[in-house]
């Protein structure tokens, strides 16, 4: 049993290197990087779709599924230079497979990188990857106790999204409460609502990204 432990404590330090050594790069070649963590159909994808218009040339965006490149591909159609990392069954990406898909992605230009983790609010919030900020995405669809299902998501993480307000009328969640149990886990989580579908709170929440990229 101890050498097991071991051996995790060893595999999960040498991810920690790699996760230092990308974020120094990213803030050498100043690129704020954002992990988005969520469960499957949070709306992840969408709201890169719906920010996608203003970061035109700007942001470069790492899609993390188990498999098919579907996201890479929407992503592109939206204007946005994309690389798709399949991990065929771990439930989370490392930092090693960020830094091969950084050296796959064209970053002249760029100054956002947003990196759609795997969907699981449960993996991905243990392991950096290079980023600067996790912020966690929530669907009203998903109910109003996921931030408390799931706290230790909540409580890494700078942000969360509420998505897909514009089907409210037709699920039982209390938005309110959700954001209660989140600042809960979490006191001083910043929290958003947006509607990727009307636009409803995207233009918020990505000024609040890029103040976070300037205080950085």
């Amino acid at each position: 049993m101890s050498k097991k432990i071991v051996l995790a404590e060893k595999v999960k330090g040498k991810s920690k290197e790699i996760a230092d050594e990308l974020n120094r790069f990213f803030r050498e070649k100043g690129i704020f990087a954002v992990n988005l963590i969520g469960s499957p159909g949070a709306g992840k994808t969408s709201l890169l779709e719906a920010m996608a218009p203003r970061l035109h040339g700007r942001a470069a965006v790492i899609e993390g599924d188990i498999q098919t490149d579907h996201d890479r591909q929407r992503i592109e159609q939206s204007g946005l230079c994309a690389c798709q990392i399949n991990t065929l069954g771990a439930c989370h990406l490392d930092a090693a497979m960020v830094r091969k898909a950084v050296n796959e992605l064209s970053l002249d230009g760029v100054s956002l990188v947003f990196i759609e983790n795997v969907g699981n609010l449960v993996c991905p919030a243990g392991f950096e990857i290079g980023e600067d900020i996790k912020v966690a995405v929530v669907s009203v669809t998903e109910g109003e106790d996921k931030p408390a299902k799931y706290p230790s998501a909540i409580a890494k993480s700078r942000a969360m999204v509420v998505t897909k307000l514009d089907l409210l009328p037709h699920v039982e969640c209390d938005v309110g409460r959700m954001e209660a149990y989140a600042a809960a886990a979490n006191p001083s989580l910043e929290c958003f609502r947006v509607c990727a579908k009307t636009g409803e709170g995207i233009e918020t929440f990505l000024d609040w990204i890029e103040e976070a990229a300037r205080s950085r």
